[in-house]
């Protein structure tokens, strides 16, 4: 991206289904590019497609979305819980997967805890994943999500966006990569929603944001 526009490529990670958000940062606006959901395995069939191929599948079909849209970083969810160590191990694979894939394609990687996307969203820790969706919409403007995956890749995305957000008001001359080393520094408190005085009533039918 030239200029003052930042695009972000939103990771949920899985080895049966990934989500996947992109947005546009540039000035003060928000924009939803495309979200959806990669099936990397039939859950309604008996047969059973091996882990090394759904890996593969992720992969390759990532590096499709990156050639496609060309964004500059890749925000991803980090692993915090899973049924079992088996279900952990494979969920920490497919996110190898996605972050090794955002690496060769030249991509700068941030990674954000389930909690701390929440809370940039709704500005509750511990919102579910209804609670987040509908939040996204109100910011973004009305979507149809096809999993709940994909609406939490589109969040994980706009969480970075308030990270690097307060640095675009810097005006043109801000870098997008120099956002990228100053987040930590320079993260604003509360959500996003809260920082732009969002209500329902306030924001239905918008497309966009402003930050």
């Amino acid at each position: 991206m030239s200029g003052n526009k930042l695009r972000i490529l939103g990771i949920d990670p899985g080895s049966r289904m990934a989500g996947y958000g992109i947005i546009d940062v540039q000035g003060r606006t928000i924009t939803a590019i495309e979200h959806g959901t990669l099936k990397l395995s039939d859950t309604h069939s008996t047969q059973k497609v091996a882990l090394e191929d759904r890996l593969h599948a992720l992969f390759m079909r990532l590096t499709n979305l990156i050639e496609k849209h060309r964004p500059e970083v890749m925000a991803i969810e980090k692993v915090f819980f899973a049924k079992n160590a088996v279900s952990a191990l494979k969920l920490g694979q497919a996110r190898g997967a996605a972050i090794v894939c955002g690496s060769v394609n030249g991509l700068s990687i941030v990674e954000y805890a389930p909690t701390e996307i929440k809370s940039a969203i709704t500005g509750h820790g511990r919102a579910e994943k209804e609670q987040v969706a509908r939040m996204v919409e109100l910011m973004v403007g009305p979507q149809k999500f096809d999993s709940a995956d994909a609406s939490d890749a589109l969040a994980i995305a706009i969480c970075h966006a308030q990270r690097v957000g307060n640095l675009f008001r810097a005006g043109a001359g801000a870098s997008p990569r120099t956002t990228l080393d100053q987040t930590k520094r320079t993260a604003k408190k509360g959500s996003l929603a809260e920082q732009l005085g969002i209500t329902p009533d306030k924001v239905e039918g918008k497309k966009r944001i402003r930050l």
